[in-house]
């Protein structure tokens, strides 16, 4: 699992420099002001938990895998394409009641540090 996360995390983060980049590029002027904000929160959310990817595959690498460490990957999977990709669809479209994913998604991050860390410290 190790090698899929990093993996994993090498295309997040690949993806969220091309979508902020879009982001400063192509929709300045586009969006409203709070629309702007929103997807940038996106981007920094995204490239925040890209990096928990590598984390997780690296230390993966280091120590045992374990389903604690398997599941904080796969919740910040989750919540990048629940958390930042509501915000950028909510963004893009004006469709407002898709903040009520974002939520869920926030979540699934949370969940993710907190199996991190457990699974670091079982590790040790």
């Amino acid at each position: 699992m190790a090698k899929l996360f990093i993996f994993i995390g090498s295309i997040v983060m690949a993806l969220s420099v091309a979508i902020g980049a879009f982001g400063a590029h192509g929709l300045e002027g586009r969006l409203t002001e709070r629309m702007m904000k929103n997807y940038q929160t996106g981007v920094q959310y995204h490239m925040i938990h890209g990096i928990g990817l590598l984390v997780v595959g690296l230390v993966a690498w280091k120590l045992t895998s374990s389903s604690m460490l398997n599941g904080a990957g796969w919740s910040f999977l989750i919540g990048i394409i629940l958390f930042s990709g509501s915000l950028y669809v909510m963004a893009l479209t004006g469709i407002t009641k898709l903040g009520a994913i974002t939520p869920i998604g926030g979540l699934a991050f949370i969940v993710g540090w907190v199996l991190l860390g457990i699974a670091v410290l079982r590790g040790l």
